[in-house]
């Protein structure tokens, strides 16, 4: 891999995780991810979100990694259940704004009844 392509992967939109997300995402313990950078399967940059260090590292790297570890049917499950858990935020979010809608919708129907 030459240095444009090497630049172009940690640049690249989605191609880079932290190490926090890759443990969420993908059910990794900070320990394996750095017993894998020590072992050459994972490469890493030193970044820093929101003023806290961290690893950044390429997403392509640990998905071959999870896969080859605990097989692919472990990559497509910690997948959908991290789809599932958004969709999950989002639902919940969602039944919150229609009960404030509710509650103001009552307030205003009632402020419309007492004003005829």
């Amino acid at each position: 891999m030459d240095h444009k392509e090497d630049i172009s992967l940690w640049t690249k939109k989605g191609a880079t995780l932290s190490d926090k997300t890759a443990q969420k995402e993908f059910n990794l313990t900070q320990e394996e991810i750095i017993t894998s950078i020590k072992a050459g399967k994972l490469h890493y940059r030193h970044n820093t979100l929101f003023g806290n260090p961290c690893l950044k590292l390429l997403r392509n790297e640990v998905e071959a990694y999870v896969s080859k570890k605990y097989g692919d049917n472990h990559l497509e499950i910690q997948k959908v259940k991290t789809e599932l858990k958004k969709v999950n935020t989002e639902i919940g979010s969602l039944k919150r704004k229609i009960s404030k809608l509710e509650k103001r919708k009552k307030v205003l129907s009632e402020a419309l009844t007492n004003t005829k």
